[in-house]
Order: structure tokens, then C-alpha cells, then sequence
């Protein structure tokens, strides 16, 4: 049996059956954790975000115009609440006095191919303003073309080309073990 078209299933939503919405949420919550998780740097904040993304999803689902398109629909509310999430974090973070010394630190270097260098690009990746690092996920971890990226966040092809290219400046230089975080 084929797989139920996304329509469909929100007309059953729409209609009173809620649970549909738990299908789609399933099959695509994989793309969005992903994403979620590189956006805000660990699991625990993407899981809030995404909580977030699907409660807000499932009450604005009347107003998903075309439902044929509905992964990219909620791929925009997942976006946009990572982006909240990023703001409400950088606000909070200026609030206290942060250890210089401790900010900067920097473990040893784990051995090539294992945890420690995801790890690594993970600490580079954070350390990239939202835009940038929104820009560089989308395109190099999710895949997406210039024209998805565009739809999705609402900045023209040429910004985000200019944010993934400062991106992967931003990451060469974070990742280069000859120099210091900065």
C-alpha cells in the first residue's frame, strides 16, 4: 500500500483526526532534527525547538495554502523557531559575565574519523552567527539548492550565496588547527 499524500492527511486533521497529524510528523521529523541539531548545537535544545515548530504547525494548519508542499511549510516554522530559540539564547548570554580564558579554550584535537571531530565541527559551527550557519546547514548538510534555501528562509540566492561562502571562510579558519578560535 502507498503512502498516504500529505493532502490527504491534513484533510483528515482538518476533519478531526488528529492522529494524521503524528504521520506527518514522523515522516519528516528526521530531516528536521538534523537540522535542528546543527542550528542550535545539541539535541535537548532542538528537541524544545522542534516541540515548538509541531504544536505551532498542528494549530496553524488551516492556513498551510498549498498542502502539497507542507514538508517545506513546516520546514519554515521549524526555521523560524530555531531563529527564536538562537535570538532567545544570545540575549540570555549577554546577561552574564562570561570567563574569557574559558570561552576561548580549546581541547587537544581527537584522532582523525572519530566522535571528537564532529564534535570539532559542531564547536565551529556554533561559534558562526545564525545566518551563516543557518545558510551553511541548509545547503551543505540538508542539501537543498540555492532556490529551496531561498523559499524556505525568505533571503534572496545571492545573500545566501554570500552567507555560505562566509560560512565555509568562517569554518576553514575555526577548523584550522594552526590557529585559535577568535
Amino acid at each position: 500500500m502507498a503512502p498516504r499524500l500529505d493532502a490527504d492527511l491534513i484533510a483528515d486533521v482538518l476533519g478531526g483526526h488528529v492522529d494524521a497529524y503524528g504521520v506527518l510528523v514522523k515522516r519528516y521529523q528526521d530531516a528536521y532534527v538534523r537540522f535542528a541539531v546543527r542550528m542550535l548545537g545539541n539535541r535537548d535544545d532542538a528537541d524544545d525547538a522542534l516541540q515548538s515548530a509541531f504544536v505551532r504547525g498542528f494549530r496553524a494548519l488551516a492556513s498551510c495554502k498549498d498542502p502539497n508542499r507542507f514538508s517545506a511549510w513546516l520546514y519554515q516554522i521549524v526555521i523560524n523557531e530555531c531563529r527564536t530559540l538562537v535570538a532567545r539564547r544570545a540575549r540570555r548570554e549577554r546577561r552574564f559575565v562570561r570567563d574569557e580564558d574559558e570561552l576561548h579554550a580549546r581541547p587537544a584535537p581527537a584522532e582523525p574519523g572519530t566522535v571528537g571531530d564532529l564534535e570539532e565541527i559542531q564547536r565551529a559551527l556554533d561559534h558562526l552567527d545564525a545566518e551563516q550557519r543557518e545558510a551553511f546547514v541548509l545547503k551543505h548538510v540538508e542539501e537543498l539548492s540555492y532556490e529551496e534555501m531561498a523559499a524556505l528562509t525568505g533571503a534572496n540566492v545571492s545573500a545566501l550565496k554570500m552567507r555560505v561562502k562566509r560560512a565555509c571562510d568562517r569554518l576553514r579558519q575555526l577548523l584550522d588547527p594552526a590557529r585559535s578560535y577568535s
